[in-house]
């Protein structure tokens, strides 16, 4: 039995030299693990191409990647939508110790967290102890809330018909 490393109820995750320190929030009532991902599409030789992350997270490189070996899968949002997304293999470093995480892809640009862990990825390799963290997420929620004060402030109908009346018609 291999050793299973402790970790908390959020976390940081590295992927390679290019990218590292993205938040991520470790969910155990999620079953698989998601990841924000834009310009997604299949191209001319059936590879999925994305970028990880979008042009407004830090962690945006804006580099593009491809996948030969991907899949989709029917996932159901803790709000109960049920969308489709794709699904593919990324090798990242969590807590020291490198895994291969399968990760949805999706728009995740209005969550606290850019990066989703679940259960599969957890399973057999981490145990998660809620009252561990790593203090990310009132610096994330801080931030995130002054960014909204000030669309707020500089024009408050436009923020209330993007962020309040989603898919309103007048």
């Amino acid at each position: 039995m291999s050793q299973k490393d402790i970790i908390g109820r959020e976390t940081r995750i590295d992927f390679g030299r290019s990218i590292q320190g993205v938040p991520a929030k470790i969910d155990t009532g999620a079953d698989s693990s998601a990841i924000w991902a834009s310009d997604i599409h299949i191209d001319n030789k059936n590879r999925l191409c994305f970028k990880l992350f979008g042009e407004g997270s830090p962690y945006y490189t804006g580099r593009t990647l491809t996948r030969t070996n991907y899949s989709v899968a029917h996932v159901k949002s803790a709000s109960g939508d049920v969308v489709l997304k794709f699904r593919t293999h990324i090798n990242v470093k969590i807590k020291g110790r490198r895994i291969r995480v399968l990760f949805g892809l999706c728009d995740r640009s209005t969550h606290t967290y850019p990066i989703l862990i679940g259960r599969r990825t957890l399973s057999g390799k981490f145990i998660v102890d809620v009252t561990q963290h790593e203090g990310i997420y009132p610096t994330l929620v801080k931030t995130k809330t002054a960014n909204y004060n000030k669309k707020l402030a500089k024009d408050p109908q436009e923020f209330y018909q993007k962020y309040f009346l989603k898919g309103a018609t007048e």
